[in-house]
């Protein structure tokens, strides 16, 4: 609390000296702030002044088609992200690298004030037009960005919080912004990991389409670190020049922007081209050690592309274990060794596979891994979550649409996701989700392995593999008359059900694994007593909730330390682990704790009353946050009375 005080302190004394059109020093502000509050004088902004800057509809539709790449690329990451922040008053955020917004996921309950602001799509958040801003500072600043409430350099957006990080090709130029906002009031500390997290993400995806028949190497200070998100992407020329690099291949081998295109692969790594392609004909699929011009020490594996010469077949071939994403999926657990095993059997096979488990143990990552296993590995795989879509566009965005289908759409139309998927792997997260009236015509499709686009048109055929999720089990769902039975049937082909985290036995190495894909080369550690609690707590929230865990606490973890303990954990998880009930004391307050929690039990159900159903409200009249009173009323097993405005609870 002294520290959100001082810092409050330090803030108001700045807004005063940016009111008098002074420059606030770093240390009220931040640098990064500083900096920018000093363009935004020096660009003649006035704080108090609110700006409104929208491009027209049709220069809309020209940025939309200009960054229809990095638009379809992008899709389902805001959509993983989106589901990690849905429900805290907050909305995603696409924009070019001019600022201008292109698309947004939001909650209802912050859209409507958002648009106040013009936080939707048309409207242009760079820095010269309204001041500090997430967006348009990370524009500027060229990294990721977090703007806290004041720290806004218009008053008219002070209600914001926002973390934004920029989306760089592969040629090192920025290509637009991921942005999480929110009200000021629900900040998240680990937000700003999410969401570099999630350009990282675009920037691999929009990596591997551009440079599919390029030789590429991918990167990483530890062997186990090839493969995950963090490993650095390169491309290399027929004749040894750079052709492209991610981010983290950028950092690894100290390469500038104007280095790409120009310079030799030999130049930066101990390996010319000339081995390289040795390499790649002889030890395809192989790691290898080498290590920079810097005399940092790598790992790397060699992809030939399509312009190198295949590998020569060997007279014996050598018995190598087989290692694909699939067996990357492999930590140690029986049941998920199992799930593993069933699923690449039939990997490539006309067989449809339904995953079944709890939301976050990580069905996504599954199919992936089943579609980078199998012989449509080189094809797309588009992922839609069902749920994640308002049901006015699940049609259009699953089938497509003709020219003029609709009021706001394309002129040209949309091939819609099902198309897109021709050749490769279509994945439907939460096909418990769709409506019943769509269900039909996805059945029809399935059967006649064609789409006919919304508003009419040709029948296109379609060729794809198909994965469904649902974290609801979808044979009670059809009992229940949820869900169609013969979409069921269609769908399950093969029923693959992912364990609980809670459930797994592999659970200190997965906490291993992604501590070093976070942070690699550091060596981070629980301490015994936070390893202890993680192992006895019972993750809700599964992979996804880990992972977040641990992504925060790499965040705030310093320089130099190796373990990581209760400080550095989110105060909501600490509040969890810390009501953890041990053998001893369940056995001593048993009775009190019945009495304890059935008080509080009717304390939430009066401040619920009180307040109308605003949860909000509810929260503050009783001293928690509104995430922790939602749990409460989850885990109450009073019934709760039906209030007006209880919709954010369903």
């Amino acid at each position: 609390m002294e520290n959100a005080a001082k810092g409050a302190s330090s803030l108001d004394r700045a807004r005063k000296m940016l009111d008098r059109g002074e420059i606030p020093p770093a240390a009220l502000v931040g640098a990064t702030v500083s900096r920018s509050w000093e363009r935004c004088l020096g660009a003649g902004l006035v704080p108090r002044f609110n700006a409104e800057d929208r491009i027209s509809t049709s220069r809309l539709k020209e940025t939309l088609e200009r960054r229809r790449e990095l638009l379809t690329r992008a899709r389902p990451v805001m959509d993983y992200l989106y589901a990690q922040v849905r429900g805290s008053g907050s909305m995603v955020v696409l924009a070019d690298e001019q600022g201008v917004l292109i698309e947004a996921l939001g909650d209802a309950d912050f859209v409507e004030r958002a648009s106040r602001v013009a936080l939707k799509p048309g409207a242009s958040w760079h820095e010269t037009s309204r001041g500090t801003n997430a967006i348009g500072t990370a524009i500027v600043e060229g990294a990721a960005v977090l703007v806290h409430g004041a720290e806004h350099f218009l008053e008219h957006n002070r209600f914001l919080t926002c973390a934004a990080a920029p989306v760089t090709g592969s040629d090192g130029r920025i290509l637009g912004v991921i942005d999480v906002s929110g009200h000021h009031r629900v900040r998240h500390p680990h937000t700003s990991g999410l969401v570099s997290a999630a350009s990282h993400m675009i920037e691999n995806r929009l990596f591997e389409l551009h440079h599919e028949s390029h030789m590429r190497l991918r990167l990483h200070p530890q062997a186990e670190g090839i493969g995950t998100l963090a490993e650095g992407l390169v491309a290399l020329a027929e004749d040894g020049r750079i052709a492209g690099a991610n981010h983290a291949a950028r950092v690894l081998l100290d390469l500038r922007a104007e280095d790409i295109g120009s310079a030799a692969i030999g130049a930066v790594l101990s390996l010319d081209m000339a081995r390289l392609c040795d390499l790649a004909r002889r030890q395809t699929g192989r790691v290898e050690p080498t290590v920079s011009r810097a005399g940092r020490p790598l790992y790397l594996r060699i992809e030939p592309g399509s312009r190198i010469a295949p590998p020569r077949r060997r007279e014996t071939p050598l018995a190598l274990p087989l290692r694909d994403p699939l067996a990357d999926l492999d930590t140690g657990d029986e049941t998920m060794k199992l799930v593993i095993d069933r699923a690449r059997k039939v990997a490539g096979k006309p067989i449809p596979i339904l995953l079944q488990g709890e939301s976050g143990a990580g069905k996504e990552r599954v199919s992936a891994a089943i579609h980078a296993s199998g012989p449509r590995k080189d094809a797309p795989f588009v992922a839609v979550n069902c749920a994640a879509l308002p049901e006015h566009l699940i049609e259009s965005e699953l089938f497509g649409y003709a020219p003029g289908a609709f009021t706001g759409a394309r002129r040209e139309g949309s091939p819609g996701r099902i198309r897109e998927a021709n050749g490769g792997t279509l994945f439907l997260d939460e096909i418990g989700d769709m409506p019943l009236s769509l269900q039909s015509r996805l059945l029809r499709v399935l059967q006649e392995r064609e789409v006919v686009p919304l508003g009419g048109g040709k029948p296109a055929k379609v060729d794809f593999a198909l994965i469904a999720a649902s974290h609801k089990p979808l044979k009670a769902e059809v009992e229940a008359g949820r869900f169609r039975a013969d979409l069921y049937y269609r769908l399950n082909g093969l029923t693959l059900k992912l364990p609980a985290l809670r459930e797994r036995t592999d659970f200190a190495a997965i906490v291993a694994r992604m501590l070093s894909a976070f942070e690699p080369g550091r060596s981070l550690m629980l301490a015994p007593d936070v390893a202890a609690a993680f192992a006895r707590y019972r993750w809700p929230g599964n992979l996804r909730q880990l992972s977040n865990a641990l992504l925060f606490a790499c965040a705030v973890v310093d320089e130099g330390e190796v373990m990581i303990g209760w400080r550095h954990l989110p105060d909501d998880l600490i509040e969890d682990l810390q009501n953890l009930d041990t053998p001893s004391r369940m056995a001593d307050d048993a009775c009190a704790a019945d009495s304890l929690r059935a008080s509080s039990d009717i304390m939430i159900e009066r401040a619920v009353l009180a307040s109308e159903g605003n949860m909000s409200e509810a929260a503050r009249r009783l001293g928690i946050s509104r995430n922790t009173l939602y749990r409460r009323l989850k885990a109450c097993p009073r019934p709760r009375p039906k209030t007006p405005r209880e919709a954010p609870l369903q």
